[in-house]
Parts: C-alpha cells; structure tokens; sequence
C-alpha cells in the first residue's frame, strides 16, 4: 500500500498545521519510516559479512538525509561532482563513497581523486586510459546485454548506454592492472524499481559467474560485488512490496556456495536510493481551481517541476485529499499543475472524493525522484523540503526556490569573445 498506515497515523492529523506554518506546496518526508527501513535491510542481511548499502543520492540529494544514512552506516553511490560534495559533506571518506559515471569528464574524475580514495566503478573499457591516475581499487560497470533481460524502465541491457560489455571485460580488468590496479570489484545494474526478488538474486548469481570467469583467467580475487540498486516499491494500492527477506536468504546460499568452492568470498554491496526513501515522502499541494469541461481538471498549487514522474513516465502516484474517504462519491479528475505542457498532470481520470478549493491533497512516495528531478520550465520555481523528526517536530531541510534564485545565473560579468 503507498504511504504505510503508521506514516499516515504519524503525518496526516498534523498535516493542516504544517501547511499553515509553511505553505504549499511542500515534500516531507519521515524520518521515522527511512530509519525503519533501512533497520530493516540491515537486519535481513546481517547473516551476510560484509554487507553494505551505499545510498544512491541520485534519490534524495539533501544533507539532512545523507545525515541520516550515515548515521546507519551506510555509504553514498554518486554519478556527479555535486553528489559527491554533498557525500564529502555528510562526512563520508574513501571507500563510503562509490563513483559510478558514464561519459565521465577529467573534472569528474579529479574531484572523485580529491574523496580520498572513494571507489571508482569505471562505466566503459576507454575510460581506463582516462583516469589521471589509477587507484588501487577499481570496479568496472557489468553490461551482460542479451545474456540477460531488464525491466521497463532500463531496457534492454543491449539498448542500454551503461557498462562494459561482456566481450570487454577481460581486458578492462587487463589495462587497470597494467596501469597499477590491485584491488578489484564488480558492478552492475540491470533494473529499476523491481519488486520481484527472484530477478536480484539472479543477478548476484550472474555477478558470482562472471567473477570466477575473470578470477581464473587473471589470476585475481574480487573483494566485492555490487548488485546494484532497483529495488522496487508498491506504487498503487493493489501492488506487494519485495521480499527482501527471501532475497537474502538466498543471496546468502549463492555466496556460501561460492566460497565453499573458491575458500573466500566477496562483499556484497547494493545501491539503493527509491527502496530507501521513496515510500517516506509526500508532496502536499492545495486546490485552488476547479474547471470543469469535457472533463474535471482540479488545479493545484504544485506542478510537473516539482514531481515529474507522472508526466515524463506516465508514473502512478497515489493521492489523498485530506480529511476526505473513498467512496461512492468518487469522482474521475484529473490533477493538474500550471505549466504551458498538456502532461502537467499528477493523476489523469482518478477517481477522487469531491474536491473544493482549499483542500489538501496529498501525493504519495515522492521521497525519491520527487524534487531531485526537479526543474525550472516556465519560470517555475522548486517547492521547499520539510523533515517530520523522529521527535515528532518538523524541520525545513530546503527553503522554497525564489525569482533571485531563478535570476542568479543572468547576474555575471560581461565577456565577448571577437571570433
């Protein structure tokens, strides 16, 4: 079910408070559900040495929430300069950190060098020759393409622009050892939100294979694999969340094997950032137009900018509106924003109880690609980021975007260049 029953006992009696003290239209997210949750992963994988989550901060890149993963001991998987800052800042060093890129700059590569020796996962065979300098450790990206199947949202791995295909492999790992690389892992990441847990534990068993292959022919031990990310959660109302328990259960037969085969055995880390927060967040946004045409459009305080899922992907999000039950006086609407883009829409033809001006509605699992993939089309400007504390306060982790801030970069010192 979106948004669990103790998240709303814990949220919704205070959301017209909030709303009052902050306006809309807000994200919150509870700080209480992220620290289950990641207790939870822990917990099911603690019969596995070695076990870690390195959050995808890609997800949620705000500090207060990096505050929080560290503090459960997990890393940060970053794809950019600002993600790694934002790492660096929430206190994380050296091997916390995984770099993954694709079509990496020497920028990118000299900031990832200045983490201290953060783990550099290498997205592509002409990459190796790129590195300023080789660090001990390296990882290269996995891309098995028909070998294996994705899901929907990556594709066919044949089709993907990420990693090293199988054919390459071999000799990756060749040019970063002839370039001085000692220490060695193996990445990949096949899926996006996946709930079918048969599917990730395939994929370690895929990692298992693909490691021994390259372990005899170079005569090297892999100190990790890294299965990614992508685990799924249930969007609609109808949809069961992953097993995770079953899914350690029997990565942890898979691992078990390989070291009675091979006499040790690699870590095992994942990177997720959706299965992580994405269930613990809402966007609350108020009514404020109702028109009613060939169809009823509820208009409301928040658009696309702030939550893009549903436009770009067609992405179910649930809604409530406040204080409001289902029922027989459902009616179809669509919820929409104010941008000048017909998909400007967070529901299309969902049944909702009857709607006035005012109202708040509320939009579930925002926690994750919610205002990360925000953006400023029409001159609109990114809603504000709260925290619902564990101690029950609410905190605002990120003011409310403003004109200045959306005029900053038209502030600058002339040049001209005569060509």
């Amino acid at each position: 079910m979106p948004l669990s029953h103790d998240c709303r006992r814990r949220l919704f009696p205070k959301l017209p408070q909030i709303a009052a003290a902050f306006g809309t239209p807000f994200h919150i997210y509870d700080e209480t559900g992220i620290r289950q949750t990641g207790e939870e992963l822990k917990q099911a994988f603690s019969g596995t040495p070695g076990f870690r989550e390195y959050f995808a901060v890609k997800a949620l890149p705000n500090p207060r929430i990096l505050d929080i993963m560290k503090s459960m001991g997990f890393g940060f998987d970053c794809s950019s300069i600002a993600e790694l800052d934002l790492a660096r800042a929430a206190g994380a060093r050296g091997e916390d950190i995984m770099f993954t890129s694709n079509n990496t700059s020497c920028a990118e590569f000299d900031a990832a060098a200045a983490c201290g020796g953060c783990i550099l996962n290498l997205d592509d065979i002409s990459l190796v020759g790129k590195v300023p300098a080789m660090p001990e450790l390296i990882c290269f990206r996995y891309n098995p393409g028909p070998l294996r199947t994705g899901n929907s949202i990556i594709g066919n791995p044949v089709e993907a622009k990420y990693g090293v295909a199988d054919h390459q492999l071999q000799d990756a790992f060749r040019a970063a050892m002839a370039r001085g690389a000692r220490r060695f892992g193996l990445h990949t990441m096949l899926v996006s939100n996946e709930r079918n847990h048969r599917y990730m534990v395939e994929t370690v068993r895929m990692l298992l294979q693909v490691i021994e292959q390259v372990q005899q022919a170079l005569s090297i031990r892999f100190e990790f694999i890294n299965m990614g990310g992508g685990l799924g959660i249930p969007y609609r109302p109808e949809e069961t969340s992953i097993d995770v328990a079953a899914l350690a259960g029997e990565v942890a037969a898979l691992l078990q094997a390989f070291e009675e085969r091979h006499g040790h055995v690699p870590r095992l880390y994942m990177e997720n950032g959706r299965y992580m927060t994405g269930p613990h967040g809402v966007l609350v946004t108020r009514a404020i137009n109702r028109k009613d045409i060939y169809r009823t459009y509820i208009g409301v305080d928040a658009c696309m900018s702030a939550l893009m899922r549903p436009g770009m992907y067609g992405a179910y999000h649930h809604i409530d509106v406040l204080g409001k039950e289902s029922g027989a006086a459902d009616l179809p609407v669509d919820v929409v924003g104010s941008l000048c883009e017909n998909n400007d829409k967070f529901a299309v033809q969902r049944p909702l109880p009857p709607v006035a001006n005012g109202d708040l509605l509320v939009i579930h699992d925002t926690g994750a690609h919610g205002h990360a993939m925000g953006f400023n089309y029409n001159g609109k400007l990114r809603p504000q980021e709260l925290l619902l504390r564990q101690d029950g306060q609410v905190e605002l982790i990120r003011r409310a975007e403003t004109v200045a801030d959306y005029m900053a970069t038209l502030s600058f010192e002339p040049r001209l260049l005569r060509v």
